[in-house]
């Protein structure tokens, strides 16, 4: 838990404050649970995968009161599900067919800079490309969004929509799918955390099967 004060002023955070820091995460931890390393090595089996946003005020374990070992981690700017991701894809895969979680969740945030700079017509550099999926979000809600004046609001409801195409291109993907044709189980899910309260927001749009998919995105079982 960060006391309120560190959380605007980060300037006592420095390289060797990190490696203290470390020092005294050890010391406290063998003094409340000598066997905790040697446990935690042994290996993992968390049951949820995470695909959250980079955004460093979002952290998996702390906003969701688990441990370390309870939830595999994938972060990158604005949470974002892109089939041609290999980075992506293969924590997917290892998380789904090696781990064999049980649940992925997509999970972005309000007042998210990604989701913000989509809007924008700025030019930013190198995440102009990644941004591009964003846009492409607005525009299939264009209507929708341009009819919110409010640009707070409008955000706001982009980041949901972001979490809920995402959610869709999880379940399209191959990997997903064939978990589920298997028999497998596992459940995709869309949240959305607010900064300003720490509550998160369930957006409704779980799925167990490809049942709600365009017939184009559902494969065929794999061959035997």
């Amino acid at each position: 838990m960060c006391p309120k004060h560190l959380i605007h002023d980060t300037s006592h955070i420095t390289y060797e404050s990190l490696l203290e820091g470390n020092r005294r995460f050890v010391e406290e931890t063998l003094q409340e649970d000598p066997d905790y390393f040697t446990t935690l090595a042994n290996g993992q089996k968390p049951p949820i995968l995470w695909i959250g946003c980079a955004d460093s005020r979002v952290p998996a374990n702390q906003i969701t009161n688990t441990n370390p070992g309870e939830i595999f981690v994938h972060r990158n700017i604005a949470n974002m599900v892109i089939h041609t991701d290999m980075n992506m894809l293969s924590v997917l895969d290892y998380a789904v067919n090696v781990l064999q979680v049980r649940h992925v969740i997509v999970t972005g945030h309000y007042g998210c800079g990604g989701v913000i700079a989509s809007m924008s017509n700025k030019q930013f550099g190198l995440i102009d490309n990644w941004l591009r999926h964003i846009k492409d979000v607005y525009r299939v809600h264009a209507r929708e969004l341009d009819a919110i004046e409010d640009e707070t609001k409008r955000g706001d409801r982009l980041v949901e929509l972001n979490v809920i195409e995402n959610v869709s291109n999880l379940c399209k993907t191959s990997i997903v799918q064939n978990a589920w044709e298997t028999g497998q189980e596992l459940n995709v899910h869309g949240w959305v955390y607010s900064l300003a309260t720490g509550i998160i927001t369930d957006m409704n749009v779980s799925a167990d099967n490809n049942s709600k998919l365009d017939e184009v995105f559902r494969f065929s079982p794999p061959a035997p």
